[in-house]
């Protein structure tokens, strides 16, 4: 029988869970509380002692450990890798800004997209995270820089979320819920390659995180050389997504823009990325590539990317050119997972798994 991870639940589903195992539902706040907190079973000190045994022996208070940590000398950047009871392994990030901590947090081990320039995607997908995972992450992180705490979440590591729907909905919930950790929802970003019936979908749910859409291409041709999805999701029903998802929530789209080198990174690239997001409530996070060496991918000078930014500001788009951090640990997405897969020669174990239709990678 797999026993449940109570981080998963909600304070009513918490409350019939304990009824159904003949405790009293009003314990369910206690549990939700100290699980919130980072507590195991055994720590519960306001729960009768007989009550913390059965839940010790009928379900699962900490789904996740930390496996390895690295902090850059560079900018104090830290890398650490989660691993689950199965011991499948995904990599989180926790970058220092002034407003406060960020979380790059990933939402599957691995990842069927197949984008070129993304190290996660290189042994497809192995499975996904539950929500209850995605939660201890955070819980996690936010005590390994003494001090501070998760201030903003960035669904932006291993996996697509919106190919992980109901868990990150679920998740999202959870993780700004008024008597958890409370985090608002405007300090989530939510990164998406183009999943665009999700995309419609999210924009339903009432939740105004921030869309971060990859972009990485001004034009349908050099989208589909770098990105499976490209091939059946045109750069015109993307933005129209976007343009839905702007209305529906009154948040404004972030488009990510890698800019990989002899690729999109020209002039004429930066022109045409312009014309089409004009008038678009948007802002483009242009990054400097982390090169993926299985990939034969470079990334473009400082230099070359400023002169694309000021491209984009002559042509009056918001646009920032992304701060390089961690580059000295793996910093990008999939990298140190699959630096330490190799290390252990597990890599070749892990069998992708592809849904009808699926991409792959």
């Amino acid at each position: 029988m797999i026993k449940p991870a109570l981080l998963q639940m909600f304070p009513e589903e918490l409350a019939l869970y304990l009824k159904d195992i003949g405790q009293p539902g009003y314990r369910a706040a206690q549990v939700f509380a100290w699980l919130h907190k980072g507590a195991g079973f055994d720590e519960m000190s306001n729960l009768p002692i007989a009550l913390r045994e059965q839940l010790t022996e009928a379900a699962v208070d900490k789904p996740v450990r930390i496996i390895e940590r690295f902090v850059s000398e560079i900018d104090g950047t830290m890398k650490v890798l989660f691993a689950m009871r199965d011991d499948h392994c995904v990599e989180g990030v926790l970058m220092r800004y002034r407003y406060g901590m960020t979380l790059c947090l990933s939402t599957q081990v691995g990842c069927r997209m197949g984008c070129s320039f993304c190290a996660s995607t290189l042994e497809g997908l192995a499975r996904n995270l539950t929500a209850a995972e995605m939660m201890h992450m955070v819980i996690l992180a936010g005590t390994e820089m003494p001090g501070t705490a998760v201030h903003n979440i960035v669904l932006m590591g291993s996996g697509e979320p919106l190919d992980n729907y109901d868990e990150v909905v679920r998740f999202l919930r959870l993780v700004s819920h008024e008597k958890g950790l409370n985090i608002g929802l405007r300090h989530i970003s939510l990164s998406t390659c183009g999943l665009v019936d999700k995309m419609d979908r999210l924009a339903q749910e009432g939740l105004p995180v921030t869309l971060s859409v990859s972009l990485h291409a001004p034009n349908d041709e050099i989208r589909q050389r770098t990105m499976p999805i490209a091939r059946s999701v045109s750069i015109e029903r993307l933005l129209e997504a976007c343009r839905n998802y702007i209305d529906k929530t009154g948040r404004r789209v972030v488009f990510e823009y890698a800019l990989v080198q002899g690729v999109n990174d020209q002039p004429e690239h930066a022109r045409e990325l312009a014309s089409r997001l004009r008038g678009m409530q948007c802002h483009v996070n242009l990054i400097p590539l982390n090169p993926v060496e299985e990939r034969q991918l470079r990334g473009v000078t400082r230099m070359e990317a400023a002169k694309f930014l000021a491209l984009m500001e002559e042509h009056h788009i918001s646009a920032t050119l992304r701060r390089e951090m961690g580059a000295d640990i793996s910093g990008a997405c999939g990298q140190l997972r699959r630096r330490y897969l190799l290390k252990e020669g597990a890599a070749m174990s892990l069998e992708p798994i592809l849904d009808e239709g699926g991409d792959g990678a």
